[in-house]
């Protein structure tokens, strides 16, 4: 005859330690969701005012001002980054790239480093800067933009 020896039941530890566990893990997908739900409504939403005061990127992690002063207009203008692959990001060095969408911190082919707010890489905006980086936005009216940030540069 076989004799059987059960286990010790484990302490109530060993389960209250799963349960921070699964509990943690539950926090972290939550805060998964809500992150890429917030990226890609950001996707659709962002947007760029021009004042006296500067270029001012809203409605993403990654939005900000840019003084007037230090975006240096004559070297910008309206670039496809399908013909002119120096522009292109590269590497993304602290943002996002989804097909579609690239938002954030990149470095370029040609080495700059680059604020990007891209959904058509046919239509985007180069702005360089005094600060050590260009900006490149796709922006739906990129005439107007440009004429926009000319006249309120001319204004201040």
């Amino acid at each position: 005859m076989d004799k059987v020896f059960p286990i010790i039941p484990a302490s109530s530890k060993s389960l209250w330690m799963i349960a921070a566990i699964v509990g943690v893990l539950i926090v972290g997908l939550v805060a998964l969701l809500g992150l890429f739900t917030y990226l890609g409504y950001s996707a659709r939403h962002i947007r760029f005012e021009v004042s006296p005061s500067g270029l001012r990127i809203v409605g993403d992690l990654y939005g900000r001002t840019i003084p007037l002063q230090s975006l240096r207009l004559v070297e910008g203008g309206r670039v496809d980054l399908k013909r002119s692959p120096e522009y292109a990001p590269k590497w993304r060095t602290n943002g996002v790239g989804l097909p579609g969408y690239q938002a954030g911190w990149f470095r370029l082919a040609n080495g700059e480093k680059a604020l990007l707010f891209v959904t058509d890489w046919r239509t985007v905006v180069r702005l360089p800067t005094t600060e050590g980086f260009t900006v490149l936005l796709s922006v739906a009216d990129p005439d107007g933009f440009l004429a926009s940030l000319a006249a309120a540069a001319e204004a201040s």
